[in-house]
């Protein structure tokens, strides 16, 4: 099978053109099209703003809970086109689609613990970026990481975690910050994981195509439990 045969199957089996019942209509739409009267974020800067305006809402306690209808429900079984891919923790309190305030359709979401990165994880993004030309990529850490804290503790005790979690831990260590101690060690960790993850995802051949030519920002931010605000790391 060609390359560009296996990426308009890829397209097919993950947007959901494929459905039951829904085949023949779907024969003749865009895997990749946005459902119509529903302006999508087409730059990195774009794409940043409406996840801030999001945030906003989500804060103040102003959700619109947006693109739920019945008309937005039907034309995505027949497309997606989200703006931005955000990689997260797989953490219960930090959902993306709510902490942003965006609806169905509006953003690939990518949860690991940690936000670390492996293939399957690495794989989805650059799904997102090479295949649906999202433009925004941000890594989105948050206060109180127990996979952070995890990684931490293990590192400070020498004590191996249960089976697949020490994966976690190998892969959080090289950003634990050892200048610090106690919980302020945890914090200031957290934010190097964003980076360190924020950088690997950079650096990325394909993904930093895109990066020196504008089409693409890879970005990191942190989210605090306490005030429901997102804010940008460097």
């Amino acid at each position: 099978m060609s390359a560009p045969a296996r990426r308009t199957l890829m397209r097919a089996g993950l947007t959901g053109a494929a459905a039951v019942g829904l085949g023949a209509v779907a024969s003749r739409a865009s895997a990749s099209a946005a459902p119509a009267s529903r302006p999508r974020p087409t730059t990195p800067e774009e794409a940043l703003r409406e996840l801030t305006r999001g945030n906003l809402r989500w804060r103040t306690y102003h959700e619109r809970h947006p693109h739920e209808t019945p008309a937005i429900r039907t034309a995505l079984a027949f497309g997606q086109h989200p703006f931005a891919v955000v990689l997260g923790c797989v953490d219960s309190r930090v959902p993306p689609e709510l902490v942003f305030d965006q609806g169905l359709g509006d953003l690939l979401t990518v949860r690991s613990a940690g936000e670390v990165l492996d293939e399957a994880v690495l794989g989805s993004i650059a799904y997102g970026v090479l295949e649906l030309s999202i433009p925004l990529v941000m890594v989105l850490g948050h206060q109180s990481c127990g996979a952070v804290g995890a990684a931490v503790e293990a590192d400070e005790t020498g004590e191996s975690l249960p089976a697949h979690i020490q994966y976690l831990a190998d892969r959080i260590a090289p950003a634990i910050d050892h200048g610090v101690e106690g919980t302020a060690r945890v914090d200031a960790t957290i934010d190097a994981n964003v980076r360190l993850v924020r950088s690997q995802l950079a650096a990325e051949p394909d993904l930093a195509a895109r990066v020196a030519t504008g089409q693409l920002a890879v970005v990191g931010a942190r989210y605090e439990l306490t005030s429901q605000l997102v804010h940008h790391l460097d």
